[in-house]
């Protein structure tokens, strides 16, 4: 269930006190809707493997409080063994409950974290998608599949959005009217943590933002990209728009968040500096962003590769052969 909690955002209420009290602390700490649901499930779901809840009973997990670190070890095994969770989902599950029970060792519920004494799985090396700039351009002039006019252009203008400005589907999602200004061709996102950040946008993802405000349906609400109903986008329907732009392009790989990766990659392969990348991204730590200077390593020894000739089969066999 859910319940209105603060300022407009709707938070999640678990059925179990314990995780409830939890949550309400989150909140008090101005963490995302976003965030404090995906904990409270996260406990659900360790509390279910701990101690299965009776059929249409509202879940009350008694054993969660008194859960050891044997407990933990068990759930962890089976989400990667039996239900072949990626590495990525069992770090952030862990790293919820770690917080569970940080807090309740805080407010003297045990006198112990078990969920320290579980390592976390090592974490997956995979490298970020990334698009080339033809694929990018070759996505950006498909013409979506629509039968309303407006939504072709709203889903044109979200495209150019993601790639214009590197921000996530979330706070593409999150975007208000009040928070873009296109004169100065800048908009306000809320990311991680609820921070706020400016973010400038290319004069391509402007223009295709205007041509949308011009035919954006009136609504009483403040969200900057509608449904066809005229309420705010959710996140799946955010992540339709790009399989949709995926599927007729032809470019397979197009998500979301590849082209917030091909966002990052392309600036620093066209002389854009790390810590500037950085802050586009709102990234807490310059070694999150890292990995974009990486895969443009990458990009820069496939050219270099390429280019030099010393390493080519006809190397010196025409033109001016090399002094010797």
């Amino acid at each position: 269930m859910t319940g209105r909690v603060q300022s407009g955002e709707t938070y999640y209420q678990s059925s179990d006190p314990l995780i409830t009290e939890f949550v309400g602390d989150l909140v008090a700490k101005g963490r995302a809707a976003r965030t404090c649901e995906a904990y409270a499930r996260d406990l659900e779901h360790l509390g279910q493997f701990i101690e299965p809840p009776v059929e249409n009973v509202p879940a009350v997990f008694a054993k969660l409080s008194t859960a050891t670190a044997s407990d933990i070890r068990r759930y962890v095994l089976d989400l990667m063994t039996v239900k072949r969770y990626r590495v990525v989902a069992v770090r952030r599950k862990l790293s919820a409950i770690r917080t569970f029970y940080k807090f309740l060792r805080r407010e003297r519920y045990r006198d112990d974290n078990p969920a320290l004494d579980v390592d976390l799985p090592k974490a997956e090396q995979r490298k970020p998608k990334v698009l080339r700039e033809t694929e990018v351009a070759k996505l950006l002039s498909t013409r979506p599949e629509h039968t309303l006019a407006w939504l072709i252009v709203r889903d044109l203008a979200m495209a150019e959005l993601l790639y214009g400005s590197g921000i996530r589907r979330a706070e593409l999602a999150g975007l208000d009217l009040d928070q873009v200004d296109l004169d100065i061709k800048t908009i306000v996102v809320t990311g991680k943590g609820n921070k706020r950040r400016p973010v400038p946008l290319t004069q391509s993802a402007a223009d295709a933002m205007t041509r949308y405000l011009a035919v954006r349906p009136a609504s009483a609400d403040r969200a900057f990209f509608l449904t066809r109903h005229g309420t705010r986008l959710g996140l799946r329907q955010v992540w339709v728009v790009m399989k949709q732009f995926a599927a007729r392009s032809g470019i397979d790989r197009a998500t979301t968040h590849s082209m917030r990766h091909s966002f990052a990659t392309h600036l620093i392969e066209n002389g854009a500096d790390i810590s500037t990348v950085q802050k586009l991204l709102g990234h807490a730590n310059v070694s999150t962003t890292m990995v974009y200077l990486d895969q443009s390593i990458e990009h820069l020894r496939r050219s270099f590769e390429a280019s030099h000739p010393r390493d080519h089969e006809n190397f010196g066999t025409a033109g001016r052969k090399p002094n010797l």
